[in-house]
């Protein structure tokens, strides 16, 4: 991995790019409505590796809760620790907004995201049934938190 990795606020010229490395990573993406919503909205980042844009990421952050909506690194640049990179920039945004705590949902087939956030101190607190649509029908979402400290 490059020494060069940096982020900055994702905005609406950003979304070709965010749309395509999300196409190319999930089954069920997002769509540019929904990044345009969030851009109004939420803490919306994109991760650079040098001059490439190698993934974005989501968080909402309500009085000292975050949600962590969405994490993504382009298949291709998957594996190098990008994935870890971005997940703690996103947290350290979640803390500077004075967030005690964050949670997520994951599908339960996606196990490399899984061991992400369990690496990083998220644990399972719950399950959503039916949560994710799948191609043979619905998928369980595990819901994870994890306690921000400063």
């Amino acid at each position: 991995m490059s020494d060069s990795i940096h982020f900055r606020p994702m905005t609406e010229a950003d979304l070709n790019t965010v749309l395509k490395i999300e196409y190319a990573a999930f089954s069920h993406p997002w769509t540019r409505g929904i990044f345009q919503d969030g851009l109004k909205s939420y803490d919306c980042w994109v991760i650079f590796d040098g001059e490439q844009q190698v993934g974005h990421g989501v968080i909402n952050v309500i009085l000292d809760e975050a949600h962590l909506l969405n994490i993504t690194v382009k298949p291709e640049s998957q594996g190098k620790g990008l994935g870890f990179r971005l997940l703690d920039h996103l947290m350290e945004q979640a803390r500077l907004s004075e967030a005690k705590e964050c949670f997520l949902e994951v599908r339960e087939s996606n196990q490399a995201a899984y061991r992400l956030y369990e690496r990083y101190g998220f644990n399972e607190i719950g399950r959503r049934r039916d949560y994710y649509p799948a191609a043979d029908g619905r998928e369980d979402a595990l819901v994870m938190a994890c306690t921000l400290l400063d």
